[in-house]
């Protein structure tokens, strides 16, 4: 890992692949950071110069609780993070809340950006959905607290995987890694509470003036994410593409790696033909 610093605090990241290619920077959601893009790197990697992040309070990344987790403050410290960098354009792919993430950086930002792709992917106002509705409320986080165990996040996890029998403990060690600690459980319970769907809301009439390549993916078994948000979300940035694949669920990466590296790379190629 390599680490950045924004607004005094460590922001963790990987960076790999093709140091002359074009930068694609991964965006992940809550419950995971930058370990679910395992499967698709060596797929991007062959030609661009990946950057994996960890949100500030995920991962390896600090985790203040006296920081705005917001989907909106995420995207403008990811705007600062690219900047110190000195990366000025690049493709990002958002996955679950870094979805929402990208979009209102797409808002912001769009002429950093080469290309847009999405993973089953929040969107307008179909979320916070449970259970990470029921985090918000004081009396459940001090519960959740005392009471979150490996075998309850053992239960999310292989509700958002369709192909069960990869839910191995090496994929649970990563999932439950942050968890292991107070500080850990304190900012997953932090970024839940921080959640607000009015952020996305208030960027419906921008997304449609959007011109950058959007590319839209569903794994269709998605328990937590309704078809109907990859639906909306087509229809409302026109020229966007949807694609659906049955055999995946909402951790499509992990379900079908290939599959979501091929059209990733596919989409980005017919672009920028």
């Amino acid at each position: 890992m390599q680490y950045s610093s924004i607004d005094g605090h460590k922001v963790a990241y990987n960076r790999s692949g093709n140091a002359s290619g074009e930068v694609m920077l991964l965006v992940h959601g809550i419950t995971t950071y930058s370990f679910i893009w395992r499967k698709l790197l060596p797929f991007l990697e062959q030609s661009y110069d990946v950057i994996a992040v960890d949100l500030l309070g995920c991962g390896e990344s600090d985790m203040p609780l006296d920081e705005s987790y917001a989907i909106k403050d995420h995207a403008e410290r990811l705007y600062r993070f690219m900047q110190q960098l000195d990366i000025q354009r690049f493709h990002v792919v958002g996955h679950d809340l870094g979805g929402g993430i990208a979009q209102i950086f797409a808002v912001r930002h769009e002429s950093m950006l080469i290309s847009l792709s999405m993973i089953n992917m929040v969107a307008y106002d179909f979320w916070p959905v449970q259970p990470i509705t029921a985090m918000r409320a004081p009396i459940v986080r001090q519960l959740l607290m005392g009471a979150l165990d490996l075998g309850m996040m053992k239960v999310l996890v292989k509700a958002g995987l369709y192909h069960k029998e990869n839910l191995d403990d090496e994929l649970m060690d990563l999932f439950w890694k942050p968890l292991r600690s107070r500080e850990g459980r304190k900012a997953f319970m932090h970024f839940a509470r921080c959640l607000d769907n009015h952020n996305l809301m208030e960027i419906v009439e921008e997304l449609k003036q959007l011109t950058v390549p959007s590319l839209i993916m569903r794994g269709d078994a998605d328990p937590f994410l309704s078809a109907t948000v990859a639906e909306r979300l087509h229809e409302g940035m026109p020229g966007s593409q949807l694609l659906h694949i049955a055999t995946a669920s909402h951790y499509l990466m992990e379900d079908e790696p290939e599959w979501a590296a091929e059209n990733i790379l596919t989409f980005v190629a017919d672009k920028h033909a």
